[in-house]
């Protein structure tokens, strides 16, 4: 006799990223149907009545909204949006989050709900991820939070968060292996055609880096020379010399105006490099690390892994451009 399905609850914010809502549901759905009966209870919410309006401008007819008498919530996710950090949520939404995240046996976000809920107080002292492009304002906004910009998904008790849009499937396959098993986890990934457990973590889809100086006009030049030449002698004698300030006093101003020491962003140069390089295809690792810098492959794979969660040759494989 199966059990009783549980309600899995979505809220969509407004103008949610359909991905972040729908990929989800396609998830607990598939779960459904692999077992023959109905595991899961699904339920799209809005937070005002009315047609959802997405951010790719598609309407959706939400299930319900906050303002309704709502049965109980077993598991509920907040689907983000690509405005969520600029997103004003009137106090009646932070109040029924933190109502309905006291009576769920689980509660989290997609993406950028997180925004969500932090606002309403749910993430403080607590571990959590989020799209790797917002992850350092959440953590500004909320320093009480504990931001892994890297991984894919993150569960810290009853909560559970997810990165950047897809993240959301890898988040639902999670919540499926823990209700139904992994032997269903694996068909509800077979017959979606996604990774069971996604390698690496988010910051391999990051483009951020030191392809944006700051800082002021001689440094952002500096900044500049380092990305065009990544292989050239950036120790900070060298650096200091090129602007015409002492050592001590160039470390000084550079970590005070970019945010991070010399080196530490000659590093991160220098695998922006390899990154480059490794999608072209044409060299060994041994031939990147040479051109970009690293005293030989290992180096390279070290930083390389410590900032971008791959080693190199496993990145290659996986974004190497076609000839």
């Amino acid at each position: 006799m199966p059990k009783p399905p549980v309600t899995l609850a979505i809220l969509a914010l407004p103008g949610v990223q359909l991905l972040d809502a729908c990929g989800p549901l396609d998830v607990f759905a598939e779960a459904n149907r692999q077992v023959g009966h109905e595991a899961y209870r699904l339920l799209l919410l809005a937070c005002e009545p009315g047609p959802l309006v997405s951010s790719s401008g598609t309407r959706l007819l939400a299930d319900g909204w906050i303002g309704e008498e709502l049965q109980a919530i077993d598991t509920l996710l907040v689907a983000g949006t690509p405005q969520a950090a600029d997103l004003y949520l009137r106090p009646g939404i932070l109040e029924w989050l933190r109502q309905r995240a006291g009576t769920c046996r689980r509660y989290g976000s997609v993406c950028t709900g997180a925004f969500a809920l932090a606002a309403a107080g749910l993430l403080d002292g607590r571990r959590v991820t989020t799209h790797w492009a917002v992850a350092a304002p959440l953590a500004e906004r909320y320093p009480e939070v504990q931001v892994d910009a890297d991984a894919i998904q993150v569960h810290d008790g009853n909560l559970r968060t997810a990165a950047g849009v897809t993240a959301g499937l890898d988040l639902a396959l999670a919540l499926v292996e823990e209700d139904l098993g992994r032997d269903i986890a694996k068909q509800v990934a077979g017959h979606l055609v996604m990774y069971f457990k996604r390698p690496g973590g988010q910051l391999q889809f990051s483009r951020q880096g030191s392809s944006s100086p700051a800082g002021r006009s001689a440094l952002q030049s500096l900044q500049r020379y380092i990305a065009a030449n990544p292989a050239h002698d950036h120790g900070i004698a060298a650096l200091a010399a090129r602007v015409g300030l002492s050592p001590r006093h160039f470390a000084r101003v550079f970590h005070h105006d970019v945010g991070m020491t010399p080196a530490a962003w000659v590093e991160l140069a220098r695998v922006n490099a390899a990154r480059a390089r490794l999608e072209a295809g044409r060299e060994a690792p041994k031939q990147v690390a040479a051109a970009c810098g690293f005293a030989n492959a290992d180096t390279l794979r070290r930083a390389f892994f410590r900032h971008i969660g791959v080693t190199p040759a496993e990145y290659r494989k996986r974004y190497v451009r076609p000839d």
